[in-house]
């Protein structure tokens, strides 16, 4: 499987790349053109930073109409982590109000803290809970410890598109999929055992 990972300007490309090939992705490139993405078997969307930044990127550097290209015909398996996942929201707040990718249809807003004991940015290991079943969590048990680093979350507008939640700041969506697009708020380069099975489960998609 050729696994392609966007370089958008956003995000520890390397570290996403080493642990793809540690689950022995047949061939794994960066990718810095949008057109060489129709030769991907499977495509990465990683990213750390504003929501704002990450769509000016994509949008100033062509990605954005190949990706919704590849979104709606619906063969190649999408894999948004982190930032990478908030960019499928239809808008997001981060930095300045600016439309997403809007290939799930929600919001990107900021976490707000419940409890004197909660911080933002949330930071460190935190359970997932499976929302509804998802080929994306298969073998992973409920209560899974990830590791996040992140301000704001993901509110699908609709309960089907979400596949994952975790507690913290009350609840948030910690997973999400739609057809051939699936995203992880957590990062699974840095989740150990639990964030490799979640990227054999992808690379394991048709």
């Amino acid at each position: 499987m050729k696994v392609y990972i966007i370089d958008y300007g956003m995000g520890n490309l390397m570290s996403v790349k080493r642990a793809f090939e540690e689950c022995e992705a047949d061939e794994v490139h960066i990718c810095n053109e949008p057109e060489e993405l129709f030769s991907a078997d499977a495509i990465v969307l990683p990213g750390v930073g504003t929501f704002y930044e990450g769509m000016n990127n994509l949008n100033s550097k062509g990605w954005t109409k190949i990706i919704k290209q590849i979104a709606r015909e619906g063969q190649i398996p999408i894999l948004g982590i982190c930032l990478g996942m908030q960019l499928f929201a239809s808008k997001g707040y981060e930095g300045k109000e600016i439309e997403g990718l809007n290939l799930i249809d929600g919001e990107v807003k900021k976490l707000t803290t419940t409890n004197e004991n909660e911080r933002i940015p949330h930071v460190g290991w935190n359970e997932i809970h499976k929302f509804n079943d998802s080929s994306l969590f298969v073998g992973i048990d409920n209560a899974t410890d990830f590791y996040f680093v992140h301000s704001y979350h993901f509110i699908p507008k609709y309960e089907s598109n979400i596949i994952a939640k975790t507690s913290y700041c009350g609840e948030f969506v910690s997973g999400v999929s739609k057809d051939n697009i699936y995203g992880v708020q957590f990062h699974p380069e840095k989740s150990h055992k639990s964030g490799f099975k979640i990227i054999n489960n992808f690379l394991s998609m048709e």
